[in-house]
């Protein structure tokens, strides 16, 4: 049995990696901290977690306490991991980081798009991208995992055949994404107090998204060639749940055959991804580990659609860190994770 910490548990990406470690088999949460939540039973801030916890409450973060852990999650806010993780590799086997700190591999673009220059941009080279579907051989063994967003999780998983392929131009792409309010995180703020929220939907980052550099990133790899996307969000009023809907321009002589055997081929092998008729839904995914994928040729106006669904707490972030956890630690690939949503 391997021993894992949580860093940042109280939030909902730790939340969730909590519910899905119960049910693991082969790892144990050793440590849990959330310094905001700190001597707060777990089950106090999530009920549905008693069960697996009992009367655990959350630790303040102590360095000394993660000492020799096989693996530790880091679901820290964005920009906070970087103070954490180097002195994390010198303590435990491997660390896998669910925030954005470590995703983009040229440490110009933080400041960009983050607002802050990168304190450790010697590690960006070192962070093997969390999307075994993608990168599997990376993940290998891997020491440091930077965990994808799960925009761009979604993006990529129902764009990266038809590039791969050379099915698709990579410019001129268009990734139009609804997700729900979890994805902002436990803290309220203003957009996402039930008033807010219920009843509306929001787009938002228009144009300058955080995600943007992490899709084009993804694509461009899969591709061997600069893509470029126009990338919009959206707030919709659910809990939990992610729908990407993409548009792309076929290269000459791009039949709809083509478009489905492309997709069907890349994911044949993949237990989390499902190749589904008509069009992915997020309610199908929901609680699971799953991507749902479909890709159409549409002949009257020249693009091909292609559609992911899966739950951004689940295929988006926690349960994509565990699918990376496995992989770094030798374990089979879906140990404790489910292919099947909660429905209805």
């Amino acid at each position: 049995m391997a021993k894992v910490g949580i860093v940042g548990a109280s939030g909902y990406t730790g939340a969730e990696l909590l519910r899905l470690l119960a049910g693991h088999p082969d790892l144990e949460v050793a440590v849990a901290t959330g310094d905001s939540q700190a001597g707060q039973p777990v089950a106090d801030l999530y009920p549905s977690l008693v069960g697996a916890y009992g009367d655990r409450t959350f630790d303040t973060y102590d360095p000394a306490a993660v000492d020799g852990l096989d693996l530790v999650f880091c679901a820290l806010p964005h920009g906070a991991s970087q103070a954490v993780v180097p002195d994390l590799r010198d303590r435990v086997g491997a660390v896998v980081d669910l925030a954005a700190d470590f995703r983009l591999a040229d440490a110009d673009l933080y400041p960009e798009w983050y607002g802050e220059a990168h304190t450790v941009p010697d590690l960006l080279a070192e962070a093997a991208y969390g999307l075994p579907e993608l990168f599997r051989p990376d993940l290998l063994g891997a020491t440091l995992v930077a965990g994808p967003g799960c925009y761009p999780t979604a993006a990529a998983l129902a764009l990266a055949p038809l590039l791969r392929a050379g099915l698709v131009a990579p410019t001129g792409i268009v990734v139009d994404a609804v997700s729900g309010v979890s994805g902002a995180g436990r803290p309220a703020k203003p957009t996402t107090t039930f008033c807010a929220a219920d009843g509306d939907v929001t787009a938002y980052g228009l144009l300058r998204h955080r995600h943007t550099p992490e899709i084009e990133q993804t694509l461009t790899r899969v591709a061997g060639t600069a893509a470029q996307v126009v990338f919009t969000p959206h707030l919709v009023p659910m809990s939990r749940g992610m729908l990407a809907t993409c548009y792309s321009r076929p290269v000459e002589g791009t039949t709809a055959a083509d478009v489905a055997a492309a997709v069907a081929d890349a994911y044949a092998e993949e237990a989390f991804v499902s190749v589904v008729p008509g069009s992915p839904s997020t309610k199908a995914t929901q609680g699971s580990n799953a991507a749902h994928v479909a890709a159409h040729l549409d002949e009257r106006t020249g693009w091909i659609v292609s559609l992911c669904a899966l739950d951004n707490l689940g295929k988006g972030a926690s349960g994509a860190a565990v699918q990376c956890a496995n992989l770094a630690l030798g374990l089979p690939e879906g140990t404790g994770l489910s292919t099947i949503g909660t429905y209805p």
